[in-house]
Order: structure tokens, then sequence, then C-alpha cells
């Protein structure tokens, strides 16, 4: 099963939130009336934004909003507090997972194994955690820190929101938060782990490559 790519330019979230909506309720849409579904891939950078999930705790934003140069939105993903801002590659896959034939978890792995075989080719290591969704580096060790943010909504098969894979990301935003509701955890980005800032659009390609890998069948 094929996908299709949107690429846009940086968005405040609820212009994108919009966008992302547009093309799922459509999905949804058709699934209702027994159509063939598909599939769009929409990857863009965001304005800086926190965003926290259905089942998050607002306790874990530090400060207020206003002193944090932030917008502030409550959604309906999974997950709890993240940030999203210029630098990081924020992905929403509106893919129907019985395109796929696979159950969500399954879905989700897929997009994990896409961001870690990415940054593989930079010679990082990414790994999953227990209990934690999203992608890590030196998993299990008590340096472990997340390089990339998972979180979703399902309905129907059709998924929306996705990841967040922090490029060259400010990571001063995260101060501000418990990131994802971890306190124990720390956020890191390719720019900080290689020492150098990254061609944004040439990960945005290599990125893309990888879903192709993973999700063209």
């Amino acid at each position: 099963m094929s996908f299709t790519t949107i690429t846009l330019e940086p968005t405040n979230y609820m212009d994108a939130l919009m966008f992302q909506e547009s093309f799922f309720n459509a999905q949804l849409v058709k699934k209702a009336k027994g159509e063939k579904t598909s599939n769009t891939l929409i990857l863009l950078q965001h304005t800086p934004v926190y965003t926290l999930g259905k089942s998050g705790d607002i306790s874990n934003l530090k400060v207020p909003i206003e002193e944090t140069g932030a917008e502030f939105y409550k959604t309906k993903r999974g997950g709890d507090i993240t940030f999203h801002g210029p630098g990081q590659l924020v992905v929403y896959p509106i893919f129907d997972t019985e395109n796929y034939d696979i159950s969500v978890r399954e879905f989700v792995v897929k997009l994990e194994q896409s961001v870690i075989d990415c940054i593989a080719e930079f010679g990082l290591k990414g790994a999953r955690v227990n209990a934690a969704s999203g992608v890590w580096l030196d998993a299990g060790n008590e340096n472990e820190r997340k390089i990339c943010a998972v979180g979703l909504k399902v309905s129907r098969g059709i998924s929306m929101h996705g990841l967040a894979f922090n490029i060259n990301t400010d990571l001063s935003y995260f101060d501000h938060i418990v990131p994802c509701g971890l306190d124990d955890k720390s956020v890191t980005s390719l720019e900080k782990e290689l020492g150098k800032k990254m061609d944004f659009f040439e990960i945005q390609g290599k990125l893309i490559a990888q879903f192709e890998k993973h999700f063209n069948m």
C-alpha cells in the first residue's frame, strides 16, 4: 500500500491541526461508506507550541505559559505534554492501519523503526523503552534520552497526530516542562548528539525514504 507525501512550510499548531483533520475526517467518511481509503504523510515544522495529550497532567507545565514564548493547546492524541518548534520535524501520518493489516501497536513500532533506521545512518543507535513510546538513545542506561516523541489518535483504524523528531530543535524549551510526563528522562536532538547543525531537509528526505521502506507494500 502506498502513501502520498505533503510537506508544508512552518505552520502554527491550529492551522496544521485543521489541515490534518480535513484528511482524517475524509478517510472516516470513506470508511463509513465502504469506500477505499488512502494514506497521506504530512511533514512540517511548527511555530513554538506546547501540546498536552488527553491523559496528560497540566502540572507537567512547570511555568506559566506566557513565560515560555510558546503557545499551548490541549489535544486528543495520546501521551502527556511535549514541545513542537523550529528545527523539529513533525510527521503526521493520516494512514488507515487496516490497509497494512496491522494493529495500532504494530503501527507505532513501524513509525519508531523509521526513525531508528534514519538516525542509524548517522551512527546513532536508537531503541525503544518499556512503557514509554518514542525513540531513545542509550536505552536502559541512566543517561537514556529521547530524540523522537510519538503520540497518536486512532479512530476506526485511521490515524492522526504522529511523531516529533528533534533535528536542530532549541532544547531549552523542554526545560519548562516534564517532557511526556517522565521527570527522570532527558531530551536530545541530532544537532546535540552530532555536535553540529544538521541539514534539516536532508534529514527529512532520509526519513521519508524510511517511511517508503516500511509502509510502501
